[in-house]
């Protein structure tokens, strides 16, 4: 069992939040509700690609911002495409491969190439990728492979 787990606190949206990513994310993990007397869920654990999740009916004192968000690694373009679509259903989209979804959770969708573009020792080719990268909301890999190979 892992360590350490997420726990997301939404306003009273954790029934719409669950079905919503496991509907997205391929490997997910049923979910298991713990329901308040009047039937609404009020905590419930449930899992996104072996990551285990709690998540939390809390009331509208706290908002998700940008300083908690998570990393999907997307290995080709129709990855990043998918998550970028789905995740962003009803949500708003930044600046380099973020995105904040229909609940305010912060997602960042970045393929492989661009990590693996970053972290070239080459630095004048990790610098063109990374401006480029600046200029984009949604990562589009082959204009980061312009910008490594010109």
């Amino acid at each position: 069992m892992q360590k350490i787990t997420p726990c997301l606190w939404f306003d009273n949206q954790l029934d719409e939040a669950i079905a919503f990513y496991t509907g997205i994310f391929r490997n997910a993990g049923e979910a298991q509700v713990k329901r308040g007397p009047d039937g609404r869920a009020f905590a419930a654990t449930f899992e996104l690609e072996g990551q285990r999740f709690m998540g939390l009916n809390g009331g509208p004192q706290f908002k998700f911002t940008e300083a908690i968000s998570f990393f999907v690694r997307c290995g080709d373009q129709a990855e990043v495409d998918y998550y970028w679509e789905h995740l962003l259903d009803g949500g708003k989209p930044q600046q380099c491969g973020w995105l904040k979804d229909r609940f305010g959770v912060s997602w960042q969708i970045i393929p492989d190439a661009l990590m693996r573009y970053l972290n070239d020792s080459d630095g004048e080719k990790a610098m063109r990728v990374q401006a480029a990268m600046m200029q984009m909301v949604k990562i589009d890999i082959s204009a980061l492979d312009e910008a490594y190979a010109s």
